[in-house]
């Protein structure tokens, strides 16, 4: 086991899948010379040639468009939108082109490709570097949907996603780019090079999209969570002592109803946490899920911990945040219930 980064996660994963593929290739905006805003490319370019890792024109449509011709051809690329903020004006591509190529030809084209994106806030970068977009592609048939939170998960999913068949949407919260979080913006964690979750495999080993994981056992309540608010529900609960078993869901779509239903059916109560706006946001569709297949388990009300439904607050990012203090409450308000 060799101990990484994120950021070193998603750049071995790389490597490896372009040594083991020469179909795979790697382009986007800064990806190839400068090795990515975040550096989740370096070197790449330069030990692959520039046929196989280039940088792009400041043109997301073209990107994605670009990645949907090459994959129809019979590539494999990997794309990177610099920040999830600037997909947008790729979504038609996505939407209309990407997720719809396997059904409009009958099975006789794929679309292999994987967008891979920086998402959500936490490094004071406004507006327009700093959304959780996740909503809008969940809600798009053809289209996968993955949030990892760790080096472990993010090298495992990222090579799943290269070999998938169809298009991934890759979403890297860029909180944890560089270490773990324990919840709290104004507390750093130090031990980062020992925590157990930076260890990652030397070797090619996949993680299968679709499969949650159990980050904490418990009984009492489920937390469902993804990405970055994994560790702020372990903050919470932490602070709480409330027994709870946290499920990182990893992927959502396909999403591990199974988990999920297992989970809640055992526990009776659950508290959803996502960084992105509370009014559809994922965690509705959640709820809903929790709601049908768990109905005459729950001892309580399913709540939701969310961002405002306000545009994203610069200045006051971490006020937005869903922090261990609103995950608590809602622990106590279920337990209470």
């Amino acid at each position: 086991m060799a101990r990484m980064t994120m950021i070193e996660a998603i750049r071995s994963a790389h490597d490896l899948a372009m040594q083991r593929d020469e179909k795979v290739v790697v382009f986007g905006e800064d990806v190839g010379y400068f090795g990515g805003v975040f550096r989740c490319t370096a070197g790449l370019q330069e030990k692959y040639g520039k046929h196989r890792c280039f940088d792009a024109p400041i043109n997301e449509s073209g990107i994605v468009g670009a990645a949907i011709g090459m994959a129809a051809y019979g590539l494999k690329p990997v794309v990177e939108i610099q920040f999830a903020d600037y997909v947008y004006p790729a979504y038609d591509q996505i939407v209309s082109e990407a997720a719809r190529m396997r059904h409009r030809s009958a099975g006789q084209f794929t679309c292999p490709m994987v967008i891979r994106m920086p998402t959500g806030g936490g490094i004071f970068g406004g507006q327009t570097h700093s959304q959780s977009p996740e909503a809008l592609f969940t809600h798009v048939s053809g289209v996968k949907v993955v949030v990892p939170s760790s080096p472990y998960d993010a090298r495992g999913l990222l090579l799943s996603a290269i070999e998938d068949p169809d298009p991934v949407i890759f979403l890297e919260p860029k909180r944890l780019y560089n270490g773990p979080f324990d919840g709290h913006h104004d507390r750093p964690v130090t031990a980062w090079k020992k925590h157990p979750l930076g260890e990652v495999p030397e070797d090619y080993d996949t993680i299968p999209l679709g499969k949650a994981s159990v980050r904490r056992k418990g009984s009492d309540v489920t937390v469902l969570a993804y990405g970055t608010m994994v560790y702020v529900a372990e903050a919470a609960a932490d602070e709480t002592g409330i027994d709870a078993e946290i499920i990182d869901l990893r992927s959502l779509m396909p999403l591990d109803v199974e988990a999920i239903t297992a989970s809640v059916q055992k526990t009776g109560r659950c508290v959803i946490v996502h960084e992105a706006t509370r009014t559809s946001g994922f965690g509705a569709e959640l709820s809903a899920t929790v709601q049908e297949s768990c109905f005459y388990h729950l001892e309580a009300p399913i709540l939701r911990v969310a961002g405002w439904d306000t545009p994203y607050p610069h200045a006051q990012e971490w006020a937005y945040f869903p922090g261990p203090e609103r995950v608590a409450a809602a622990l106590k308000d279920v337990m209470e219930a």
